[in-house]
Order: structure tokens, then C-alpha cells, then sequence
């Protein structure tokens, strides 16, 4: 029910003062309402209620198990959430003073910034990074946007991006927006990228190739140093992915492997908020060559220990955002780091893969599993099993909504048929976990046994199975 809806005439929640507009203010007729505004009138209690009742049909990570693939929708310590709502960061504006007038009270957050900068370079071996992308998809265009910088310095004619079949969707999106075009190329039987098929296309106008590393299969790429080193032949750029540095992070530094710039999703590695809309930091790297073109500005430390803005820099792509990204997600990722240190960071990578490959064990007799080798952060199910009764993996994601469960990813990488990706990430207990892979054999009986009571899924939720094809093509917007 809307608010509106439960609106009773004359209920009053709020006494609003009487308009302090003079009379003598000469307000424009076509400004000028012709009746009042059609507001509730409800209790400061009914509104109270109405919202608390929605909030509880919100899902997150907070309230229950949320395993999307290749999104890693890790639990956000409230420490981070607390540190962040300190007077002395909150309060800030961009707009005050660095150094002058009052500048100290913005020495601080610059110092985070630089600080931050030295730890992603240390964890991911790069010479420098940017904190201003605001998304990760943000981060990938200021990443190709580097690397066409880099190649118009040199003189260079270079045409395409080579990106693999299973990649994410914003890839070559990315760098067609930058003005290149996309080479895609497959993946061998083993699931990660045909070496044979990337020397096929790799010639003098190959810009560079956008690789993710473990790949959207969960599995890592074993050729990857081969990879980087038939690219760099060209003189083309290696660009890392981070969505998927959650199974690596402190244990393997994309910068070893051979990449060139790296973007890091801070919301799905260092356990800041994510998704719905709102804030995001995407922060790129890059090694030593390409230091010159990141944006404007970076916070540099002066000969006096302080801290400041740097705009001279002529080969800068430019602005890429306002002033200095999401400052308030960079530090909650600053605190992350803070508080796990070095060997912490490691065993995020180690029970992130750890507790997907036991999911991946225990559900393997139960659903299609396409590629059986050990997985790093994910693992990547088929539900083709199920087909044979006339179930897709679409019911089986609907019947999880019924118990409980965030379905994971489905449809995606689109090279399995009919996949289901599960993400559990390493913040889950083993009881959670034991009762996802419950459910996920329980919906696998009744695929088999009972099928048309998936096909009815879901029947617990406000609103029921929706025909997103139908809604797609016949679009009904009302405003009230």
C-alpha cells in the first residue's frame, strides 16, 4: 500500500510554520501552484511505520546471504562505516583551503589520499594511482582513456582492444566509447583464452587487450605472463580488470604478472558499500610510463611533510570527476586495509576460495558443472541438468528468493549455457554456506520431481513472478 493511500484528511504529523515568503515577492504566474501540494496527512507514527516496513523488504548484505557472482558482495564492517562519519572527514567540503587559510583542517583527508595511493601500489605493484573514478566502470574508461593517451604521445597507430569472450559487458563498452574497436577472443576448452587464437589477432594496431584475472569463470588464467608478453610485442598495454582481485588480493600482484593499468572495484575487495545507485570508487594504477597521464589532480607531499594538490601535469587526460572522487568510500577502504594489514588481506583471498570451491563440491552432482578445475573466488554452475523438466536457471533463482537466499548471478558469462554463478566471498560462515548448498539440492529435487512449483516462484514476496519481457516492451510509467 502507498502512503498516499493511507492518508486520513486532516491527521497532522507536523505543524509547518507559516510561510515567511512577503507578500511584495513578485512570483512568476507559471511558478505559482493553483492548488496545494498533494502531500499524505498521516501521524509522525503511521510514517514511521510505513517506512520501517519497507526497509525490511530491502535485501543486503546485512540481512541475508547475498552470492552474486563476480560482483563479490562482501559484508561492510561498521568500524569503517563509524570512522567515516567522524566530524573531521564528514564535515569537510572540497572547496576549503589546502594549505592557506585554514588549510589544516583538510590535511587529513589529502594525507588518506596520498596514503592510500602508496598502499594500492604496494598491494597491486604499481608506480601510482588515481583516486578519482567514482565506479568501477568509471575506472576502465579513465584506464582506456590512459592508454590512448599513451599511444597518441607516441605516434602510434592503433586501432583495436582485444578482450576475451567471457569478459564483463562493460569492457568493450569502455573502449568503444575511447574510440577503438573490439577484437574479441574465445576462450579454449579449459575456460580461460585460446594463447593460439590471441596470436591470430594480435598485430602492429593492437592497442592493448582488457583482461580479467581470475577470469568471470573463477578460474585463474595459467598463461597469463605469455599473454602480457605477446601484447607488449606490439607495443600494446595490458589492462587489469580488478573485479576479481578478491581471490588474489595479497597473494599475487597484477603488476607481476605483466599488466600495465589496473582498476580496482574498492566496493568489491576492500568492503565498501555497494551497489543500489550510490557511491562507488573505481581508483586506477598505472606503472612508471604511464604516470605522466593520469588526472588531474594528485595529492603530492610537500618538502614540509604537508600536503597538496598537483594540476601541472601536461600530458593529463584532464578531469575525469570532481575534485577527488568519493572521498568518504576511499576511506572506509582505508580502514579496511588499516585494520587487516598484510597477512590479513591474504586470508581474504584464501577463504574467499576456499569456501567456493566448497560449494563447488558439494553441488556438483546436483548441477552441470562445465569446468571442474580447482576455482579461485567463484564457481560458474549450469543449470542444462535441469532443463530436461522444463526448469531454467531463472526458476531456480526465484525458488532461492522464496528461502531466503540472493539468487547469484545467472545468464552470465554467457559462453555457459543456462549458468549460474556463485559467489560466496570469505566473510560467510560455514553454517551459511551449509544452508545455501541445502537449499540449492532441495530446488534441484524439485526441479526434477515437482517442476511447476518453480515455475510458480516466487510466492512469498509482495510482488510475484513478473513477465520482464512483457514490462521491457510495454514501458507504463505513472507519476503520482
Amino acid at each position: 500500500m502507498l502512503i498516499f493511500d493511507k492518508s486520513v484528511q486532516g491527521r497532522q504529523g507536523v505543524m509547518p510554520p507559516a510561510s515567511d515568503v512577503p507578500t511584495t515577492v513578485n512570483i512568476k504566474q507559471e511558478l505559482r501552484r493553483d492548488t496545494d501540494a498533494r502531500l499524505p496527512e498521516l501521524s509522525e507514527l503511521d510514517v514511521v511505520r510505513h517506512f520501517t516496513e519497507l526497509s525490511r523488504r530491502n535485501f543486503g548484505v546485512d540481512t541475508n546471504f547475498y552470492p552474486l557472482g563476480s560482483c563479490t558482495m562482501k559484508y561492510n564492517p561498521k568500524v569503517a562505516e563509524r570512522i567515516a562519519s567522524y566530524p573531521g572527514f564528514a564535515h569537510l567540503h572540497p572547496l576549503m583551503p589546502q594549505l592557506r587559510m585554514g588549510g589544516l583542517l583538510t590535511q587529513g583527508a589529502l594525507e588518506v589520499l596520498y596514503d592510500m595511493d602508496k598502499f594500492l601500489c604496494e598491494i597491486i605493484a604499481m608506480a601510482g594511482f588515481t583516486m578519482q573514478p567514482m565506479a568501477g566502470a568509471h575506472g576502465e574508461l579513465t584506464g582506456i582513456m590512459i592508454m590512448a593517451a599513451y599511444h597518441r604521445d607516441k605516434g602510434n597507430k592503433k586501432t583495436t582492444v582485444l578482450i576475451p569472450d567471457s569478459a564483463h559487458g562493460t569492457n568493450p563498452a569502455s573502449a568503444a566509447i575511447a574510440g577503438y574497436k573490439v577484437v574479441s577472443v574465445p576462450s579454449d576448452s579449459r575456460g580461460v583464452m585460446d594463447i593460439n587464437a590471441l596470436k591470430k589477432v594480435v598485430n602492429s594496431e593492437t592497442a592493448g587487450i582488457m583482461l580479467t584475472c581470475p577470469n568471470t569463470l573463477g578460474i585463474f588464467e595459467p598463461d597469463i605472463k605469455e599473454i602480457c608478453r605477446i601484447i607488449h610485442s606490439v607495443d600494446g598495454l595490458c589492462y587489469y580488470d580488478g573485479a576479481n582481485l578478491n581471490a588474489i588480493v595479497g597473494k599475487a600482484k597484477p603488476g607481476d604478472f605483466g599488466f600495465d593499468i589496473v582498476h580496482l572495484n574498492l566496493h568489491k575487495t576492500f568492503a565498501c558499500p555497494h551497489g543500489g545507485g550510490g557511491p562507488g570508487a573505481g581508483p586506477v594504477g598505472v606503472v612508471e610510463k604511464l604516470l605522466d597521464y593520469l588526472p588531474v589532480s594528485l595529492v603530492v607531499k610537500r618538502n614540509d611533510g604537508t600536503f597538496a594538490l598537483e594540476y601541472d601535469r601536461p600530458k593529463s587526460i584532464g578531469y575525469i570527476a570532481p575534485f577527488y572522487g568519493n572521498f568518504a568510500i576511499i576511506l572506509r577502504a582505508y580502514v579496511y586495509i588499516l585494520m587487516l594489514g598484510k597477512e590479513g588481506l591474504k586470508r581474504v583471498a584464501e577463504n574467499a576460495v576456499l569456501n567456493a570451491n566448497y560449494i563447488k563440491e558439494k553441488l556438483k552432482a546436483h548441477y552441470d558443472l562445465p569446468y571442474g578445475q580447482v576455482c579461485k573466488h567463484e564457481c560458474v554452475f549450469s543449470a542444462s541438468k535441469q532443463i530436461e523438466t522444463g526448469i531454467h536457471a531463472i526458476d531456480i533463482a526465484k525458488g532461492l528468493i522464496d528461502r531466503g537466499f540472493h539468487p547469484p548471478t545467472v545468464y552470465f558469462p554467457s559462453i555457459v549455457k543456462e549458468s549460474i554463478m556463485i559467489e560466496p566471498t570469505e566473510t560467510e560462515s560455514k553454517e551459511t554456506l551449509d544452508a545455501f548448498i541445502e537449499t540449492m539440492i532441495e530446488l534441484a529435487q524439485i526441479a526434477k520431481n515437482e517442476p511447476e512449483k518453480l515455475k510458480a516462484a516466487p510466492i512469498t514476496t509482495p510482488v510475484g513472478r513478473l513477465d520482464e519481457t512483457a514490462a521491457a516492451k510495454n514501458v507504463d510509467i505513472a507519476e503520482v
